[in-house]
């Protein structure tokens, strides 16, 4: 942990972010994400011997604060639910320094984070915030604020994204350097644009500069005792009447508004009750049981199972570029991923529609 009480400090921060051990677990952590090369076209495989010939020049201007980002490639990625993203791909140089500093900063932010935030953070994933949705519904919280954020990467302000940062981290050449990645110019279509805000979504920081900015939100939802699940700009809000839910949608709205100035999709954005809610592809129907009422369990979302038949029904054709073994192996990663990811719900009666959907047998479906 950083010490944060004398002058020291200051440069004991940057420091720890050029450390061998600390480079050399985010080098680590880049290179087993894999991802495709940023602007320059190097790739990860790359990276190693790049590091050891110019490393501790890098690291040198890094805590001179002399250090070049490089601009980011904008890429366009399709949306499960139609549309696209933009996505901003750092070099891999970049990367590891994204990475490096993310580690630094992490220990530090976490300590304030809130119990209902459970993305992108240690020992926390989407089945907890999963369960604790449930949780919320089944204890009489049933008229649902479902609020999509608008764009989210796209619209945070840097400056009060800083502004958050420099009240935990005074150290002079940290900051600047975050500034530098979060004001690096994209390419897009080969035309580098310039942003004036925005955190790129796809870089190794973005998750927790997320988490740092929405933890304002998630103190406010605390603070008023509003029950609420939260995982990354992914939140749901959990009241007993309809009326609760208007007056509390709407003070929320306010908040991220004028507080965050973050924008929401209105059309995106409602009161719901459990049988019309999904969180995280999951949705919510009736416990259908003698003596049972007003309780609910999970299923898998309609559009979810869809995406799994369309990509199970692509690997099973006989056209597709493969060996048998390979297709087979293809087809187990899938509906192996599939089920640990869904198993919270009732899958059993889906996976027996899969199986059928296959010709060859595959050990998986044979497990479930």
């Amino acid at each position: 942990m950083i010490k944060r009480d004398s002058e020291t400090d200051l440069v004991v921060m940057i420091k720890q972010l050029t450390s061998k051990t600390n480079l050399n677990k985010a080098y680590l952590q880049v290179y087993r994400n894999k991802g495709v090369g940023g602007i320059d076209e190097v790739q990860v495989t790359e990276l190693q011997s790049i590091l050891s010939l110019h490393g501790k020049r890098y690291n040198e201007q890094i805590e001179r604060e002399s250090y070049q980002v490089s601009p980011i490639l904008g890429v366009e990625i399709d949306k499960s639910n139609g549309g696209t993203r933009l996505l901003g791909i750092p070099t891999v140089v970049d990367r590891v320094y994204q990475q490096a500093l993310h580690q630094v900063l992490q220990p530090i932010f976490e300590e304030d984070f809130q119990q209902h935030s459970y993305g992108f953070r240690p020992k926390r994933n989407a089945h907890q915030a999963v369960t604790q949705s449930l949780d919320h519904i089944n204890s009489g919280y049933q008229d649902v604020i479902d609020i999509d954020l608008k764009s989210f990467f796209d619209e945070v302000e840097p400056y009060i994204l800083l502004e958050l940062i420099y009240k935990k981290v005074k150290c002079k050449s940290t900051l600047k350097l975050l500034r530098s990645f979060l004001k690096a110019s994209i390419q897009i279509d080969g035309k580098l644009q310039s942003r004036t805000k925005g955190v790129s979504q796809g870089s190794p920081l973005s998750p927790l500069l997320s988490n740092i900015l929405l933890n304002e939100l998630d103190k406010e939802l605390e603070q008023r005792g509003h029950r609420y699940v939260r995982y990354a700009d992914d939140f749901s809000i959990y009241v007993k009447s309809k009326e609760a839910a208007k007056r509390v949608g709407n003070s929320i709205y306010e908040f991220l508004r004028n507080k965050l100035q973050l924008p929401i999709n209105r059309k995106k954005s409602g009161i719901r009750r459990p049988s019309s809610f999904n969180v995280l592809g999951y949705g919510f129907v009736p416990v259908y049981k003698t003596k049972v009422k007003g309780k609910y369990q999970l299923v898998v979302k309609k559009s979810k199972w869809k995406e799994f038949k369309l990509k199970l029904k692509y690997l099973t054709k006989k056209t597709i570029p493969a060996s048998f073994d390979e297709r087979i192996h293809r087809i187990n990663q899938l509906v192996r991923g599939w089920i640990n990811y869904f198993k919270l719900a009732s899958i059993q009666g889906k996976l027996k529609k899969a199986r059928r959907m296959v010709k060859e047998p595959f050990t998986v479906l044979h497990m479930a």
